[in-house]
């Protein structure tokens, strides 16, 4: 017997628009038809699609005709502000033109309350990497990003002097042996977690095909500049929160995001907001969702559910790497990079939006990353509001990844590498550390939203590739 029951996939192919009538149409059509062949609904479906308007006194069918008819004044084009707000550039001379172009756009939003543009800035979709967007009462899902709750994991470990320095063939079994990179990849035997039983999983559409693949991913990293890193941590403010004596000591650096889980929540969205939401052109992936509309609402609980996936694998990581270890952390410390919160601007309530850029409240802690072979920084917020409660979420690109693949050479990577004492698993040439800026650089520039607290080296350096 051949299917009978409607795909939101095969309205999208017959030219139903992206959103709510798609779920209605199968709803009502899926019920009122059940005993009609497949090729029956969807006769029937397009001819609603073709003709709405002759089945708008239709009981059971006007619902979905109406839906196709949209008042026109809902798909007029939304206009931007005519003039940019302003709004503060944290290392002005090292951010290039695309980026500021970038973010002058999303300053001309309507939603727009505040923004501010971190050291790290370079160009991205929509909203700059390193830009930081304040707006009411909606949500911009290309303001997140593709890479959903992407953050920063450190765990610390008390462990004997030069222990990386006579142990390093070693650290590189435990970073193969327990750690997972790439696009679609994961573990043969992935680890169970809370995380998999949220209720989301069953009650939001496009997340309930997903946790197959949230399961056999958990606890893997993504490809590009994402990595787990053993290194050389030091404590430099000897009234750090973590209750640490000043000293050095070995840490877990990890840097991934949501996985396919992710990806595909980011996708969904950005088209259904592109959808609902008409912009001009330069500023089409800046669409927003409403949050006391039900996409908006949706998405936000989406968002949410990607998030804590995130933090979810890099627990596993480290869990998995600590007990290679045989050792427990003194302490652990990590932070989303690409989210949007709630939280409070000037008295009022707005929604900001971090795509690369680091929490930085006050006295709130943080890790910021460099490369490969370049320092990463624990630092503590200083709340300074100009910056939106903000800094930078690492270095920053000064070369695009095809212009590092076509400019270096894997000598040249190599002879860096070995200059730094880096052991490194994988890693592409679009990741060596002169495609990047100076984290010293962007971190002396940052000042006055940051204090460092600690200082991480790395030394063995795991990303995805051979």
């Amino acid at each position: 017997m051949g299917r009978l029951k409607l795909r939101g996939s095969d309205l999208r192919k017959m030219g139903y628009p992206q959103g709510k009538v798609i779920g209605l149409a199968i709803n009502i059509v899926g019920k009122a038809y059940k005993r009609n062949s497949l090729k029956e609904k969807l006769d029937l479906l397009k001819s609603i699609l073709e003709k709405p308007e002759e089945y708008l006194e239709n009981e059971i069918l006007g619902r979905i005709a109406e839906a196709l008819i949209t008042p026109k004044v809902k798909n007029m084009e939304i206009p931007l502000k005519l003039e940019s707000e302003s709004y503060p550039v944290f290392g002005s001379e090292q951010i290039e033109e695309g980026a500021r172009k970038q973010m002058d756009v999303a300053m001309r939003l309507p939603v727009t309350i505040a923004g501010a543009l971190m050291p790290d800035a370079h160009q991205g979709y929509g909203l700059p990497i390193g830009g930081v967007l304040a707006t009411e009462n909606s949500v911009i899902p290309f303001g997140v990003g593709v890479d959903i709750g992407c953050r920063m994991c450190l765990s610390i470990y008390q462990m004997p002097e030069n222990y990386i320095n006579r142990h390093t063939n070693i650290l590189r079994k435990y970073l193969s042996d327990n750690t997972v990179f790439g696009a679609g990849n994961g573990f043969d035997k992935p680890m169970d977690d809370a995380i998999l039983e949220r209720k989301e999983f069953s009650e939001i559409s496009v997340v309930k095909g997903l946790k197959d693949k949230a399961y056999k991913q958990i606890g893997s990293s993504g490809s590009g500049n994402h990595f787990v890193e053993f290194g050389e941590i030091e404590i430099l403010d000897k009234s750090n929160e973590l209750d640490l004596p000043v000293g050095k000591y070995v840490g877990v650096l990890s840097h991934s995001g949501s996985r396919g889980l992710g990806a595909t929540i980011a996708k969904h969205y950005t088209d259904l907001a592109i959808s609902l939401c008409h912009l001009p052109r330069e500023a089409k992936h800046l669409a927003w969702l409403d949050l006391d509309k039900e996409e908006g609402m949706e998405y936000w609980l989406a968002m949410n559910l990607a998030g804590d996936y995130a933090s979810a694998c890099h627990h596993q990581i480290h869990k998995r790497l600590g007990k290679a270890l045989g050792e427990k952390p003194l302490a652990v410390v990590e932070n989303h990079h690409n989210f949007a919160w709630k939280e409070m601007l000037n008295g009022k309530e707005v929604i900001v939006h971090r795509k690369g850029a680091t929490p930085a409240q006050k006295d709130v802690l943080g890790i910021i990353p460099g490369s490969m072979t370049a320092p990463g920084f624990l630092v503590r917020g200083k709340g300074n509001e100009d910056a939106i409660n903000s800094a930078s979420h690492g270095a920053g690109r000064q070369m695009s990844r095809r212009q590092a693949r076509e400019s270096i050479t894997r000598s040249e990577l190599k002879k860096v590498l070995k200059a730094n004492q880096i052991d490194l698993i994988g890693g592409g040439l679009d990741e060596a550390p002169i495609a990047y800026k100076d984290i010293n650089k962007v971190m002396s520039i940052q000042k006055n939203l940051v204090d460092v607290i600690g200082k991480f080296t790395p030394r063995v350096v795991r990303m995805d590739g051979d």
